[in-house]
């Protein structure tokens, strides 16, 4: 049990040298004050809130860099029980609007953080339902899922990514909502030799045929609306598939 309080009781100050009232001075004004700065209660608490959150960035930090890596996301991903391959890390990446894979800098941390209302490990843990929540709006989704394509481009011009990636990406952010089809994707991704890798258009041109194609009939499959090619040929590898 804690201990109780002191129950001692406050006496005021009669000391002359006190802060002269308005009403005691002639001129209607608190003097003594000259050289006190007075700070907002607001503007306190949004500096105690950065501190924490700079406090919590720099538990995670490289001395060397200043910023979260890969060790740092992967520790705290244990601290929050979450696997580091979990989507969500993913979705919280896209909150912070993280530009690297894998690193995260202050100035996102801090961002990203207070866009999520959360400024300890608990209140994150708490908050990853909402964000799953909010990921999934159709106003959002579309944009996150850009945003993983592009979390994928590691190097400077890079435009595409390679196949065995873009399976396990599909798998990570399109598995849950479409599994038959991306599973049937996914295994004609593995096997066809056409395409090394995937650009951007062809990525997004999974999620629309994912949304608005029939399956498995793809009776409203239309290859004259302009669809990427290799959706043409998986078209045709899936008919050839039910011969």
């Amino acid at each position: 049990m804690p201990p109780r309080a002191s129950k001692r009781k406050a006496t005021a100050s009669h000391n002359s040298s006190s802060v002269t009232s308005a009403d005691d001075s002639p001129t209607g004004t608190i003097t003594g004050l000259d050289n006190v700065i007075l700070i907002a209660p607001s503007d306190k608490t949004k500096t105690k809130k950065t501190d924490r959150l700079d406090t919590l960035f720099d538990s995670y930090a490289n001395c060397s860099s200043g910023i979260i890596d890969p060790e740092g996301i992967e520790a705290l991903c244990s601290d929050i029980n979450v696997e580091h391959t979990d989507v969500r890390i993913l979705m919280f990446a896209w909150k912070l609007k993280a530009q690297r894979q894998g690193y995260f800098t202050r100035d996102e941390w801090r961002s990203g953080m207070k866009a999520l209302k959360v400024d300890s490990l608990s209140k994150l843990k708490k908050g990853l339902p909402e964000l799953e929540k909010e990921v999934n709006t159709p106003g959002n989704f579309q944009d996150f899922y850009s945003y993983a394509f592009r979390y994928c481009l590691t190097e400077e011009k890079q435009k595409t990514v390679d196949i065995e990636s873009v399976c396990e990406l599909l798998n990570l952010v399109l598995g849950s909502q479409f599994q038959s089809k991306i599973d049937l994707l996914i295994e004609y991704l593995k096997i066809q030799s056409d395409y090394k890798a995937i650009n951007l258009d062809q990525w997004m041109g999974f999620l629309r045929f994912c949304k608005e194609i029939s399956f498995p009939d793809l009776e409203n499959y239309d290859a004259d609306l302009a669809w990427p090619l290799i959706l043409d040929n998986f078209v045709d590898w899936m008919k050839e598939k039910r011969c």
